[in-house]
């Protein structure tokens, strides 16, 4: 049978249950699990971590290792049951019919093979087909992924391209024989908003041509809104809530779904007057899941003798497409009763200025080929004349794409690196030379700094009540063992930690429970700035709400300045009071978050709003994909830095976006733009981001 001959479902899973067997017992991973995707549509799989998202996906693949195991139900793929073939079989299925795309680019591409080589290896291993017409279909997938100077590409290693061409690259891989069937795995998850947004209109717009079915696994709900037909809501190994994406979304019947909107920062959302609602509880351990429904101890309608007395299945929703649901009380919960909750704050005023920057710079000096030696030395500007002010009890999110020199200012500050030139004033004493082994205690524990990957900041040999004692010791805090470990223990009490977690090891906690290990550290010497970067992209969204939520909890509570390095900027907007968008070193907005989130923009702040995905159906967006890539740091552009990627650059009069760099423009109290547009350009400026009208 060809590809072409078969027009019925691609994919049917019927009842899937998958197991990982272990020497003390079998862990269940995938329950009673059922979806169908027809030809030329895209599923989306959504659910926080350890759901059974990529166990489904493996388990179309057949790639479950040596501890996993299909213990019910069947997978088809285009009528044919997966389970019962030969290894041969399966082996000339992936890869030409079925393809997946996985997160991390790197591990999918060879680093010493050059591209057009690896490309060229699918149709010739899997079609047969000669080197000659290999290559020119290589070339063709490269053209399609929208890669600059293809031929180029094809001579290049993977260590030459930047994460969003690997990630091109690793679709156009998937697509050189034109599979039925294309599993995508949060294939975005490490790729900056504007790349997102690039790559996942690519996806659609390749899966409109060549016909491809998806399956696409995201816990980005606004992701899978863009992308997809149709969605499954996953919880603890099963599917919970099943249909369309507008049915999903409008017209949500599972208690599950719900919580998940409502801890997501959509647009009206505020974190004093609507703030967000993190799902109570955790997520039960596979071996530990409670009797009937799984997700009933979290469930706010939960009835004992009720919920909890049997095994429930999916049942229709009528008047649907296809929209299914697992909970007994659907028809008896009012899904548009408005949330009623007591938790709204005051709006603090911000303090006294503690942090001044005026004009900062930091630049890199380095060998043009530092590997071998080079004569030649180049000068990478990683910061140009940054200028701004953080008061008290204030939150100043920073933006902008990778390479954009967020975190270089960030190392400036904590003392790890000293400025080039420009002063940093903490307290009005300058910090900007002294570099972190020669600061005084009292700085150090002034500053401190909560990391993106919560995994990563942990000793794994040390207990986490030892970890923060440790932190104490440093900053010279409580003159005895006892009085350290009282504050320690108070330490957890302030990140809503049980304080039994003192003597456990990080390996022991989860990823939202390190990273508050992480932010209890952090405020161990009294903190009076906290620079968050990125502290919560690594997070499940449940998760992602109560660390936000603490944060935010913390600093009403201590008048902390924090300084958020983001690039979610549906998180910014949800808790920053002011926004400083950054590009290729330099400060191109700077504003209260309502100036900076409506117009007149910058054009790169636009761009950024128009690639945020929203979870919300009402929503309209303008649509800019920014073309190529940000410029080399090293070798930036003449004139404005954004020029070369800028849609607007051909309103402006004569060659002066080429010629010279923009200067600060204040276009009202607190705000200020860097760009050569007029008056009347930034004025005629439309909202990217409008709700549609009923």
């Amino acid at each position: 049978m060809t590809k072409a001959d078969y027009d019925g479902p691609i994919l049917e899973i019927e009842s899937l249950s998958i197991s990982f067997f272990t020497r003390l017992r079998e862990i269940p991973a995938v329950m009673d699990f059922s979806c169908v995707v027809q030809p030329g549509e895209a599923m989306g799989l959504v659910g926080e971590s350890g759901c059974g998202k990529s166990t489904v996906a493996l388990g179309v693949m057949q790639d479950l290792g040596v501890n996993g195991r299909i213990v019910g139900g069947s997978i088809k793929f285009k009528g044919r049951n997966l389970n019962e073939m030969s290894a041969e079989e399966l082996r000339d299925i992936r890869g030409s019919e079925i393809a997946m795309i996985y997160q991390e680019p790197m591990a999918s591409l060879n680093p010493a093979m050059k591209i057009g080589r690896q490309l060229m290896e699918v149709p010739m291993i899997h079609e047969g087909v000669d080197e000659k017409e290999a290559r020119a279909r290589a070339l063709e997938v490269v053209t399609d992924v929208r890669l600059p100077d293809p031929e180029r590409m094809l001579q290049s290693y993977p260590h030459q391209l930047s994460g969003g061409q690997q990630q091109r690259i690793v679709i156009a891989m998937a697509l050189m024989s034109k599979p039925s069937l294309l599993i995508l795995d949060e294939p975005t998850t490490a790729l900056d908003v504007t790349v997102e947004a690039a790559v996942v209109e690519l996806v659609k717009d390749l899966g409109k041509k060549y016909g491809t079915s998806m399956l696409f696994i995201s816990h980005n709900l606004g992701l899978v809104l863009e992308t997809c037909d149709r969605l499954c809501v996953m919880y603890s190994g099963e599917a919970v809530e099943a249909g369309s994406i507008k049915d999903v979304f409008d017209q949500m019947r599972h208690p599950y779904t719900q919580a998940l909107f409502r801890s997501i920062p959509l647009p009206g959302a505020d974190k004093n007057a609507r703030p967000l609602i993190a799902i109570p509880g955790n997520f039960p351990l596979p071996h530990e899941r409670p009797p009937g429904c799984n997700f009933g101890p979290r469930c706010d309608y939960f009835e004992a003798g009720r919920c909890d007395a049997q095994d429930i299945r999916m049942d229709v929703i009528e008047g649907n497409d296809r929209h299914t649901s697992r909970c007994l009380k659907f028809k008896e919960i009012d899904w548009d009763a408005p949330l009623v909750t007591d938790r709204t704050f005051e709006k603090a005023e911000p303090g006294q200025v503690v942090l001044k920057m005026q004009n900062l710079k930091k630049y890199y000096e380095v060998s043009a080929n530092a590997l071998f030696g080079g004569k030649e030395r180049k000068v990478v500007k990683a910061n140009e004349t940054l200028s701004f002010e953080a008061r008290e009890s204030e939150t100043l999110a920073i933006v902008g794409e990778s390479g954009c020199g967020k975190s270089t200012f960030a190392k400036v500050l904590m003392g790890l690196e000293t400025a080039t030139s420009g002063r940093i004033l903490l307290d009005n004493n300058e910090i900007q030379e002294v570099p972190i082994e020669e600061r005084d205690t009292k700085t150090i524990s002034s500053v401190q700094m909560v990391f993106q990957n919560p995994f990563d900041t942990l000793n794994p040999s040390m207990t986490v009540g030892r970890q923060i004692i440790r932190a104490l010791e440093i900053f010279g805090i409580g003159k005895t063992e006892d009085s350290r470990r009282e504050h320690m223990l108070e330490l957890l009490d302030l990140v809503k930690l049980p304080r039994e977690f003192a003597d456990r090891m990080p390996r022991q906690l989860s990823g939202g429970q390190k990273q508050r290990v992480g932010i209890a550290r952090a405020f161990a010497g009294g903190a009076r700035i906290v620079i968050a970067d990125e502290p919560v992209s690594a997070l499940d969204v449940s998760v992602q709400a109560a660390v936000t939520d603490l944060l935010m909890e913390i600093q009403r509570n201590e008048k902390t300045t924090l300084l958020f390095i983001s690039h979610d900027l549906s998180i910014v907007r949800y808790l920053a009071d002011r926004v400083m968008v950054m590009y290729l070193g330099h400060v191109v907005e700077i504003g209260d978050t309502d100036q900076v989130f409506s117009p007149p923009y910058h054009p790169y702040t636009e761009a950024l709003l128009s690639a945020v995905p929203i979870a919300d159906t009402s929503i309209q967006k303008k649509h800019i994909v920014l073309e190529g890539d940000i410029p080399s740091a090293m070798n930036p552009p003449s004139g404005c830095p954004f020029q070369t990627r800028c849609g607007w650059k051909g309103k402006v009069q004569g060659n002066l976006c080429d010629r010279e760099v923009p200067p600060m423009r204040k276009l009202a109290a607190g705000h200020e733009i860097k760009c050569h547009l007029s008056d009347d350009e930034l004025a005629a400026m439309e909202p990217v981001i409008k709700i549609a009208a009923e």
